[in-house]
C-alpha cells in the first residue's frame, strides 16, 4: 500500500482500492485554505463525530491552530491529493495531542466519505501511535460517539479498550495503553 520513495519523513504515497493515489504528509500552513474549503464538503454527521458537537464552520483561528501544530507537543497528518501543500484538496487527518503533566495524548481522525472505508483510519491511527510512543507516551485515548461503529470496531481492532463516558450518554472514550505491545503493531522502519 504505501511507497516510501525518497519521501521526506512522515510522508507516504498510496495507492487507494479505488485506484486514486494520495500522499500521507504531515500538515502545514499552507494547507489553511484547502482545509477550509474540504470543510464544507463534509456532513453534518462526519463533524459531529469528530467535533463532539454541531460546528457549521472552522473559523480562522481554528484552522491556524490546525496549521500551525506545536512540534513539541502535537503531531497532525493529512491525506491530501499529490500536489504542493496549498494546493492539493484535502481528505483526511489525523492529529495527536500530548495532555500536559500525564503521560497521556489525545488522537482525533477525521476521514471524508469520499475516500471512507479504504483503510485510511486504520493507517493514520498507526501513524499516530507510532509517533506517541516516540514520545514517550504512555496512553493513548480519543472519545467515540456510540453510532460511530465503524470506528469503534477499528479501535478494538487495533487492541483500544473503551469505556461507556458517564457524563456524555452515548459517548465512549478509546484507550490504548502504549506500555504494552499489541498484536497489529507495526515493526519499526528500517
Amino acid at each position: 500500500m504505501a511507497t516510501r520513495n525518497r519521501l521526506p519523513p512522515w510522508h507516504e504515497s498510496l495507492r487507494l482500492a479505488n485506484g486514486r493515489e494520495v500522499l500521507v504528509r504531515p500538515i502545514r500552513p499552507e494547507d489553511a485554505e484547502p482545509l477550509q474549503a474540504s470543510f464544507v464538503l463534509l456532513e453534518p454527521d462526519e463533524v459531529r463525530n469528530r467535533f463532539l458537537h454541531r460546528v457549521s464552520e472552522l473559523t480562522v483561528e481554528d484552522v491556524h491552530r490546525l496549521t500551525h501544530p506545536d512540534p513539541r507537543t502535537e503531531f497532525a497528518l493529512v491525506v491530501a491529493e499529490p500536489y504542493p501543500a496549498g494546493e492539493a484538496l484535502i481528505g483526511a487527518v489525523g492529529r495527536v495531542f500530548l495532555q500536559p503533566g500525564s503521560g497521556d495524548a489525545e488522537f482525533s481522525i477525521l476521514v471524508s466519505k469520499y475516500i471512507r472505508a479504504m483503510g485510511l483510519g486504520r493507517h493514520l491511527i498507526l501513524r499516530l501511535v507510532r509517533w506517541a510512543r516516540g514520545q514517550k507516551v504512555e496512553r493513548l485515548y480519543g472519545d467515540v460517539f456510540d453510532q460511530n461503529q465503524p470506528m469503534l470496531s477499528l479501535c478494538e481492532s487495533l487492541g483500544f479498550t473503551r469505556q461507556q463516558d458517564q457524563d456524555t450518554p452515548g459517548l465512549f472514550r478509546v484507550m490504548l495503553d502504549l506500555r504494552e505491545q499489541h498484536p497489529d503493531d507495526e515493526a519499526p522502519e528500517a
